[in-house]
């Protein structure tokens, strides 16, 4: 009978366990970044794994209420939610806990987010997230410094020449809604700008009529920032359109006030991601084939105007460099205490002999201790 039983080791869909040395390389990746987040004034918040379901779906919550687990609480009786995103909970706390507190505020966490399901490229669903949150302020500086921030935290634990993608994920529809297009008509138009099918934007806007029509070049002109914004500056754009340009260009140019060798892209059209963006929207990709590293933007908080940033550790961990590890050190039975503990003070990693049984080879140990000292074991013996 327990031949039919599944293994103990199988998982979910989507979730898997992290084993040595790749789980103590991610804590070590979070911490680095996080270290960069606490001197430029972030301070941290922990959230709770699981709130209230009409705490945690609240306000910018709702956005990803389709990928929030629930359950209802044996004490309360009501429901709860797992979540899915740590942004809206850092709102709340903003809106609630630290509503006194003087804007801006600066906050960052760390910390892990479920998902009902994971997508084609990312089937993950249990993810890492880190991240800062900078609430109570509106303006093109406070969106170049968290992305600036995401750069600097990458650098910071070995990930070089990154680039920022910037989107405008309220560009297409303001220029829908005051085309007056709904409809079948807007599902198909939204649709082929999702697959980037210019042909059938082309002739589905042709069909809508100005300012729609508008949308053809705003897709061609996804690219280096300069390229695409010199189209945004030359477009027939209508006036809440044009304030949505006019942000882009002072966001790229405050960025590059400070970081002009960081290779920006901006893409006017592209509206997917997290749909509480409510302005400019960052993706942050390393270089090579590394993939989305981060990802932020402007959003609500509350009533409030913020903007932010989440690192993934995940895939940060896949693109950021091995850093060296300490040697391990065998320490025999009996062996000097104070001695073990001047090693570790010298960075090494020691691995004590708890019977007889274990040796250094066992332990996966390269050194010894011989008397105060770590020696290689091919030379001890």
């Amino acid at each position: 009978m327990t031949d039919d039983l599944p293994s103990p080791a199988l998982l979910p869909s989507g979730l898997a366990d992290l084993l040595p040395p790749e789980a103590a390389r991610e804590a070590a990746l979070v911490e680095g970044m996080l270290s960069v987040f606490a001197t430029h004034g972030y301070e941290r918040v922990k959230p709770p794994l699981l709130e209230f379901e009409d705490s945690l779906l609240a306000g910018s919550g709702a956005a990803v209420a389709d990928q929030t687990f629930r359950l209802m609480d044996p004490d309360s009786h009501r429901m709860m939610g797992v979540r899915s995103d740590t942004t809206p909970q850092v709102a709340r706390i903003a809106a609630t806990r630290l509503a006194d507190v003087p804007r801006p505020l600066r906050l960052s966490y760390s910390g892990q987010v479920l998902r009902m399901r994971g997508s084609q490229l990312a089937p993950e669903r249990q993810i890492a997230q880190a991240g800062i949150e900078l609430i109570g302020v509106d303006c093109p500086e406070a969106d170049a410094e968290v992305a600036l921030l995401g750069v600097a935290a990458l650098a910071a634990v070995g990930v070089t020449d990154p680039s920022l993608d910037i989107t405008l994920p309220r560009m297409a529809p303001v220029l829908l809604d005051a085309a007056g297009v709904d409809g079948d008509l807007r599902r198909r138009l939204a649709r082929a700008l999702d697959r980037k099918d210019a042909a059938a934007v082309r002739e589905l806007a042709a069909i809508a009529g100005p300012p729609a029509i508008g949308l053809t070049a705003l897709l061609t002109a996804a690219g280096p920032a300069d390229r695409a914004l010199a189209a945004l500056r030359e477009a027939e754009l209508p006036a809440d359109a044009r304030a949505i340009a006019d942000n882009a260009a002072s966001i790229v140019a405050a960025i590059r006030a400070r970081a002009p060798g960081l290779r920006i892209t901006l893409d006017p059209v592209e509206f997917r991601g997290l749909q509480y963006h409510v302005g400019v929207a960052f993706t942050l990709y390393g270089p090579g084939a590394t993939g989305e590293l981060a990802r932020g933007g402007r959003y609500r908080s509350g009533e409030e105007p913020a903007t932010g940033m989440t690192m993934y550790p995940d895939a940060v961990r896949r693109a950021a460099p091995v850093a060296p590890t300490a040697p391990r050190v065998f320490i025999p039975l009996g062996a000097d205490e104070a001695a073990a503990a001047g090693l570790r003070a010298q960075g090494f990693i020691t691995v004590a002999a708890l019977s007889a049984a274990d040796t250094p080879q066992r332990l996966r140990c390269g050194h010894i201790l011989r008397g105060t000292a770590a020696a290689p074991i091919e030379e001890s013996v």
